[in-house]
């Protein structure tokens, strides 16, 4: 006898062909029945054998499209109709909002075989997706996935994609981004400062000559080839993009950005170009090629300066990491046949543009041309940036091609965490889903606090979220914090070194407790003076501070961070180094002596821009932690000798972060080589690591230590701390999902709120 059984699947079930799948799969075992999508995910009713029907269920939980995740499969028995077929059914859009939306995806083979065959009536249009691939969370507006929801309502479709569109045989069966050269977006080159009405396309037709496109492409390239700096509108933004060849395009690209040193991202045709400019393991390799197509920072490789062409100093002066990028959209492909800088369309500091309007007013002193297009772009969404840790990514920015997948967290009441103030992002949780931004940015301009705004009422409503509370840093000048304290709704704060930490528990599934340690510039302590060294002991509820490494004063405030010689002055070097022949060094001196104008700090980035400023690599920063990540690619990974630091104290230990100064110090008055010195100082502060976790677990029985902070993007420190504590018998939690810098510290206080209110 026959049953019928109606499904509800959800998860990332929308935009991603999941009705065309479960449409093929019910034909295919002779199915009745019919899917549909709604505010919830996807439903669906079935009916057939009692086994054959088993065998539907358990292909949708082990064989879904490769873009799905399937969280949850409930099921409830219904009465059998003994009617034929299976249909996909309309949309319904009312109930509860559970659907999740699918992430950013980059063009699959499928695609790019159509985009590069002359018979294909895609040929070379820039805009090819289907249901494996494309534009997502970009153009979405609301909810349920449906075009007339994203910003391609505007597109009506020709009857070959409707038909498409409407055939289950077809991998376009309801892609709801689906167009061609007849129907869909169309391309653009345009000058600078233009007109309002330049450049405007009148209607969503545009040519379907084989050519409509590539005119604008043919006339970018010529361009860059001649040296222009362009601005090209990509899936989240706008990008500025220049030859990486041409050092003087590259250099006139950094005067106009005003970006004096920060590395610029390079765009690579194909995996083998990425190979013949960096060094690349199979765990980048695999992020650069996957459908995310983040930026990988990876080391440059032997020689690569030498090949032809060779990439400009400019792109990134002094570094040997290059952040590398395939492309993930059709127009990166038609466009990039040779490296290109490919940065985000900003003047330094200022958010990514992404509204044509404010695009062509904010860039037209920068970019000699738009390549621009006529999709409108619903979110503003950077390029996620990302390293690779022993096999595992370690995210630096999670943004496009990240967001918004949730991040599993426990259940209780719905949290509205608003972030740090730098490397911004926030945080909304439902149903034991959290739900973190893409990137925002340092809240330090109208611009970027409005995106900041902007962006949480997109995911209210895109995720149907009411919060109960509100989760804030208690540093009171963070503009999140004040933007907490605005919203009618009782507020929880949670120290910054405490979000570090559950952010790394939340990434790993843990509720601890543990040993938390928390390295990074600065943060609001418990006390009021800024920390940064800190030895944790802390569950997702709240924190112990067992340890941390010995406060300094911090001369100038905020101007130490920007001259790290200060920090130097600060410990207390000898006056005949020549860091010391700085003008001002007397009055800094004096100004850390007498504690005037010099907050006490306890953080290890600056300890870490100290040993730079003395060991002559960076006294003075033209971008965050620009002095420890030169200190860092100076270290020699051959070298495993240690400095020691020494630690005491009983009710809270302190390390004495000065110790590993006085020693580099030694060590340069006696000849040794920079990189040696540089080594050896990272040994150092992995041994105290150590040792600091140790003295707490001989104390509470801990075993586990979770390591957080932005310090923690440094690799050869994170490599050298976690063999450490592994080798002292210690289970080691590190980031995966989110950054272990300020861009995680709303997953926990999302965390600790949830936690704390259950």
């Amino acid at each position: 006898m026959d049953v019928r059984v109606g499904v509800r699947v959800e998860g990332v079930v929308q935009g991603v062909g999941f009705r065309p799948f479960v449409h093929g799969l019910a034909t295919g075992l002779g199915l009745s029945g019919l899917v549909g999508n709604d505010a919830g995910g996807v439903f669906i009713e079935v009916e057939g054998a009692p086994d054959v029907v088993g065998r539907f269920l358990d292909g949708l939980r082990t064989r879904p499209p490769r873009l799905a995740v399937v969280e949850r499969v409930t099921t409830q028995n219904l009465d059998a109709q003994g009617r034929d077929g299976f249909a996909i059914v309309s949309s319904e859009a009312s109930g509860d909002r559970r659907a999740l939306v699918s992430w950013d995806s980059a063009t699959c083979d499928d695609c790019l075989r159509e985009l590069r065959d002359p018979a294909d009536r895609r040929h070379g249009y820039p805009f090819i997706n289907c249901t494996g691939c494309g534009p997502r969370f970009t153009i979405v507006t609301d909810v349920p996935y449906d075009r007339p929801n994203t910003t391609m309502a505007g597109f009506a479709m020709c009857g070959p994609c409707a038909a498409e569109y409407e055939d289950p045989a077809d991998r376009r069966f309801h892609a709801q981004p689906v167009c061609c050269p007849a129907c869909g977006p169309s391309l653009s080159l345009l000058p600078s400062e233009p007109t309002p009405a330049d450049g405007r396309i009148a209607g969503p037709v545009c040519p379907p000559a084989d050519d409509a496109a590539a005119e604008p492409i043919a006339a970018a390239r010529a361009m860059l080839a001649d040296g222009a700096v362009l601005a090209v509108k990509g899936l989240g933004g706008y990008h500025l993009a220049a030859r990486a060849a041409d050092q003087d395009a590259v250099a006139a690209l950094r005067a106009r950005k005003h970006r004096a040193d920060k590395p610029f991202a390079v765009m690579v045709p194909d995996l083998a170009a990425a190979r013949s400019i960096c060094l690349l393991d199979g765990t980048e390799e695999g992020l650069l090629t996957g459908p995310r197509r983040p930026i990988v920072l990876a080391r440059r490789a032997p020689g690569a300066p030498c090949r032809r062409p060779p990439l400009a100093d400019a792109v990134a002066p002094g570094n040997g990491f290059i952040g590398l990028m395939l492309p993930y959209t059709p127009l990166h492909h038609l466009l990039v046949t040779e490296p290109l800088v490919m940065t985000s369309a900003n003047v330094s500091d200022e958010p990514i543009a992404y509204r044509d309007d404010d695009a062509f007013e904010r860039l037209s002193g920068i970019a000699d041309a738009f390549l621009f297009h006529d999709r409108p772009i619903h979110t503003r969404t950077d390029d996620s940036v990302v390293r690779a840790f022993r096999g595992r990514p370690l995210p630096v920015r999670r943004s496009r091609g990240y967001a918004p997948e949730p991040v599993p967290i426990a259940r209780g009441r719905s949290v509205l965490a608003c972030g740090a103030e730098l490397k911004n992002t926030f945080c909304l949780t439902r149903d034991g889903r959290a739900f973190i931004s893409h990137h925002i940015g340092d809240l330090e301009n109208y611009e970027t606090l409005r995106a900041f705004e902007e962006g949480i009422g997109h995911f209210r409503r895109l995720f149907d979220i009411t919060p109960a509370l509100v989760a804030y840093d208690p540093h009171p000048e963070y503009l999140s914090t004040k933007y907490a304290h605005d919203q009618d709704l009782p507020v929880i704060a949670v120290q910054h070194h405490h979000a570090h930490i559950a952010s790394c528990l939340a990434d790993n599934g843990v509720a601890g407790p543990v040993i938390g340690v928390a390295f990074d510039g600065t943060g609001f302590g418990a006390d009021g003076t800024l920390w940064g060294g800190e030895f944790l002991v802390a569950d997702l509820r709240g924190f112990e501070r067992a340890g941390h490494l010995d406060p300094v004063p911090m001369p100038g405030g905020a101007a130490a961070i920007r001259e790290p010689w200060r920090m130097a002055a600060a410990y207390g070097v000898p006056d005949d180094l020549p860091v010391a022949r700085r003008p001002g060094w007397a009055t800094v001196a004096a100004m850390a002596r007498r504690r005037v104008n010099a907050p006490l700090t306890s953080s290890m980035g600056r300890l870490f821009d100290a040993v730079a400023a003395v060991l002559g690599v960076r006294d003075q920063v033209n971008y965050e932690g620009q002095a420890a990540i030169e200190l860092e690619q100076r270290a020699d990974p051959a070298e495993f000798t240690a400095y020691p630091a020494s630690i005491s104290g009983v009710d809270g230990f302190t390390v004495r972060g000065g110790d590993l100064l006085d020693a580099v110090v030694a060590d340069i008055q006696v000849g040794v080589p920079v990189p040696l010195i540089a080594a050896r100082f990272h040994n150092g502060v992995a041994s105290l690591i150590v040792d600091g976790a140790t003295r707490i677990r001989d104390t509470t029985g801990l075993g586990t230590v979770a390591l957080s902070g932005g310090v923690f993007q440094n690799m050869f420190l994170l490599d050298r701390a976690v063999s450490g504590l592994t080798d002292a018998g210690f289970d080691v939690l590190t980031h995966h999902r989110v950054p272990p810098n300020d861009g995680g510290i709303s997953l926990g206080q999302a965390a600790v709120a949830t936690a704390r209110s259950s």
